[in-house]
């Protein structure tokens, strides 16, 4: 009832992408996400094309430049396929906005309405860190396929042959490499009222050869986590490190998206091409984890089989895997989790996910 910036959820991930319509392809078909909405030339937008899928209520929309020099087709030029805009679906768009500029934030985008035959949305925009945006959208009055100026759009394949037609459900978090990360938690905690869900600091977040730090934000209904990671001082060059670098500043490094059976998902997914992290056999052969996970509902021997972590709380356990960077760039990744209780990030997992990327990246021969 106090919440001083109350948010709904993520309204979409939106991409900078450099070949939408093939983006939107590898999405449909490796990701299991539904094409519903298209907005293009033959719409009226002439300067850039987007497509628009989703999975459960998770949605990503896909924007691709189709003239050179715009502000979109610079951007990729700068940094590669990557997110643009963390989307928040917020009750009241205009005292969000106006809060966020009385503390601090950089407007983008007043308050407007867009309308078309299906409705109303109001939109507004801020900044956050790099040339990242958080759009805020109210859609309450609106039943078109997504925003006015985008078409409905038929489904680029049919879905998988899984439970629900569905390989994941919903965004779980989005994952910021910053330089400076006090400085953003301090932005979301005064700007959107949002508060430290979790701190990783330490031998909790290091290796042998790099280190990070890496604190929560999220808002207070805990729909909305924004993990913020910084390099740390180490032998090596850190994942932050790599991802600034090949990125060009700050961006959001990795989605996490919440799947109902990770089994199932990781063994469609792996079938339709997507590459995982592998993980030695030691974790999984370690006595100290056997005891320390308890009775999870996947045995063991399943998870080792595909590579899948696990990690328990006071709360109760999750199940956690990682991709592989999904573009050229080794910048933007994903995690599939499933939750069993668990508000956790899998810290006990951390270790072995970090060694696991930096195995990656001596083979890039970024390390």
């Amino acid at each position: 009832m106090n919440d001083v910036f109350p948010v709904h959820g993520m309204d979409a991930v939106v991409f900078a992408v450099g070949n939408a319509k093939q983006a939107a392809h590898y999405y449909s078909t490796a990701f299991g996400m539904r094409l519903v909405a298209y907005r293009g030339p033959e719409t009226g937008s002439r300067d850039e094309v987007a497509y628009v899928l989703v999975s459960g209520s998770a949605r990503f929309e896909l924007r691709g430049a189709v003239r050179a020099g715009t502000p979109l087709a610079r951007h990729v030029a700068d940094h590669g396929d990557g997110v643009i805009d963390l989307a928040l679906d917020v009750p009241d768009v205009e005292g969000a906005y106006r809060y966020a500029l009385q503390q601090g934030a950089r407007g983008l985008e007043e308050p407007h309405v867009v309308e078309d035959e299906h409705g109303k949305v109001v939109v507004a925009a801020i900044a956050t860190y790099g040339e990242t945006r958080h759009t805020l959208v109210d859609r309450a009055n609106y039943t078109g396929p997504y925003l006015p100026g985008y078409v409905a759009a038929e489904p680029i394949v049919a879905p998988p042959a899984v439970k629900n037609g569905r390989f994941f459900q919903a965004v779980d978090h989005c994952v910021g490499n910053v330089e400076h990360m006090e400085e953003w938690v301090g932005f979301y905690e005064k700007v959107m009222g949002f508060t430290k869900m979790a701190e990783f600091i330490g031998d909790d977040i290091a290796t042998e050869y790099s280190a990070l730090m890496s604190k929560v934000v999220a808002d207070g209904t805990r729909k909305v986590k924004f993990p913020l990671n910084e390099p740390a001082e180490g032998k090596k060059k850190s994942q932050i490190e790599e991802f600034l670098e090949f990125y060009g500043g700050p961006g959001v490094q990795h989605v996490a998206l919440a799947t109902n059976d990770i089994v199932a998902t990781v063994d469609a997914m792996r079938q339709a091409g997507v590459e995982f992290l592998d993980t030695p056999d030691s974790y999984y052969d370690d006595p100290e984890l056997r005891s320390r996970i308890g009775e999870v509902r996947v045995p063991v021997e399943e998870l080792k089989k595909r590579r899948i972590l696990v990690d328990r709380d006071e709360d109760g356990y999750l199940l956690q895997i990682f991709t592989k960077p999904v573009l050229d760039r080794p910048t933007v990744f994903y995690e599939l989790i499933e939750r069993h209780g668990s508000l956790g990030f899998g810290k006990g997992n951390f270790k072995a996910l970090f060694e696991a990327i930096e195995r990656e990246q001596e083979r890039r021969g970024t390390l």
